[in-house]
């Protein structure tokens, strides 16, 4: 199979050519393997490959389900795959080999899926861009000057590059819709509790959740139907729909009680360019029957991000403790980068009264943000609050971060208030910049809705199509291919 075909189908048009015989699961994943060695070079979006693992699945008889044969790659972090590190973007995990596969992990491989390799992300997941000190920044294929996004930054630009249709993400703050946006791809960021996190409890109090970054949504619908699956001892759950997203996606969603906002919720002001994808986007849905109004979301949205940053700092304290004691000493100033250690060690400092405060302010704003949707069905923002970055501007090992917060907050204003309401979101890219860079408009739901955002997703896809529309990248520039651990 020639990257030409290949790279004209998503996951599901290529697990149909492997059910009729037209390709085998060795050519798609050749084809995969080519194009990463032709562009990861210039991306480093994938860090550590998996060929042999990888072949050793293509050649088994036992290969089979709904996605059977179709290339795939994980996220570094949150979805452990056994006998291969997960390291989180650390120094500190970058040696450990899970001891068994995720939940998740197991079911995309009953689902049939070939995975051959890990995608770069931020040191634990906690910036918006994807730069780690381990493995070194992720270049948006659009613009190798600019940022992918993150934390699944490494994700987005391989299904950005046409490496693979869709690729496992992670979202706590945005860490889905950001990435998307800033590659011109579908990233919905389920509800809590639709998929297992299993064997870990929960991630950042609630706050994170898993799922993918496609360039189709019936791709986005058809492995959320594979990954939720509730599992023994999840600490909250949502039961899988009666009939499958990939089904409720087709179907004619009505005319559905839209309201968009223009606001920077947390911090800044939205870029004119953003703007102007917002009431494009807005228009767009008027245009196809819905009724749509302009409204003000309401709550104090930096006391919410106030109180995640306790929340998320106690977290990442409390893991690198856990380390510590696991190894027998305590972790170093100079093992994590800068970022890290200045909220381990505010999250430290964190009292059991001050955590139980953070998440009552949490919980307050889930139930303000839930009262938005009694009268609407969907409530549009954009995304972001400027198209993609350049590279550097968020350091995360910078010596001086006392501006960092205010500048990520103005770069993503608007999509952590939906990890603390719980409710699903997805980023669609609709729109350009004035460079030719993707710019994403943010469509929320109500809680455990996902049904009715894929559905407008799939009206919004056949109104205004995205997926021909690719990256022109020149081959062999940079690193090359990680074949084993971090570099």
């Amino acid at each position: 199979m020639t990257f030409e075909e290949y790279q004209q189908h998503d996951a599901v048009g290529l697990a149909e050519i492997v059910r009729k015989r037209e390709a085998r699961p060795e050519e798609l994943l050749d084809a995969a393997l080519r194009r990463a060695e032709s562009v990861n070079p210039a991306l480093n979006a994938i860090v550590r490959t998996l060929e042999q693992e990888a072949r050793r699945t293509v050649a088994s008889d036992a290969l089979s389900g709904p996605l059977a044969g179709v290339p795939f790659l994980l996220k570094d972090i949150s979805a452990q795959l056994k006998g291969v590190p997960t390291s989180a973007g650390s120094r500190l995990f970058a040696d450990q080999p899970a001891a068994d596969d995720s939940a998740i992990v197991r079911a995309y491989k009953e689902a049939g899926l070939v995975i051959f390799g890990k995608t770069n992300t931020p040191e634990f997941g906690l910036a918006a861009t994807t730069e780690p000190v381990l493995f070194g920044p992720t270049h948006n294929p659009w613009d190798l000057q600019r940022t992918p996004g993150g934390s699944s930054g490494g994700s987005a630009a391989a299904v950005a590059a046409c490496i693979v249709p869709a690729a496992h993400a992670s979202d706590g703050g945005g860490s889905i819709r950001i990435p998307a946006s800033c590659c011109g791809l579908f990233g919905l960021k389920p509800s809590r509790g639709r998929v297992s996190m299993a064997p870990v409890g929960e991630g950042w109090g609630g706050l994170s959740v898993q799922h993918v970054l496609t360039r189709s949504v019936r791709d986005s619908a058809t492995l959320l139907d594979i990954a939720c699956q509730p599992q023994a001892g999840d600490p909250y759950w949502l039961a899988p729909p009666p009939r499958p997203f990939a089904e409720q996606a087709r179907q004619p969603v009505g005319r559905l009680r839209i309201g968009f906002s223009a606001q920077a919720l947390i911090w800044g002001k939205l870029d004119p360019q953003c703007l102007r994808a917002l009431d494009a986007a807005a228009a767009l849905c008027e245009s196809l029957g819905h009724e749509v109004e302009q409204i003000d979301l309401p709550g104090d949205f930096q006391a919410m991000a106030a109180a995640v940053n306790v929340v998320v700092g106690a977290n990442v304290a409390a893991m690198l403790d856990r380390e510590g004691a696991r190894r027998g000493a305590p972790i170093r100033e100079e093992e994590v980068e800068r970022l890290s250690w200045s909220i381990s060690q505010e999250g430290g400092r964190t009292t059991a009264a001050q955590y139980a405060g953070a998440m009552q302010t949490i919980h307050a704003m889930g139930r303000t943000i839930g009262a938005v949707f009694v009268r609407r069905d969907v409530v549009i923002l954009s995304t972001l609050g400027k198209p993609p970055l350049p590279l550097g501007v968020m350091d995360t090992n910078a010596a001086d971060l006392s501006g960092y917060g205010e500048e990520l907050y103005s770069f993503m204003p608007n999509t952590q208030p939906f990890n603390v309401s719980g409710s699903p979101a997805m980023s669609v890219p609709l729109a350009w910049s004035d460079e030719g860079l993707p710019i994403g408009v943010q469509f929320a739901g109500r809680m455990g809705d996902e049904a009715t955002l894929l559905g407008l997703a799939t009206q919004l896809e056949e109104a205004q199509p995205w997926s021909s529309r690719r990256p022109d990248l020149e081959p062999g520039q940079g690193r090359g291919l990680a074949s084993g651990g971090p570099r």
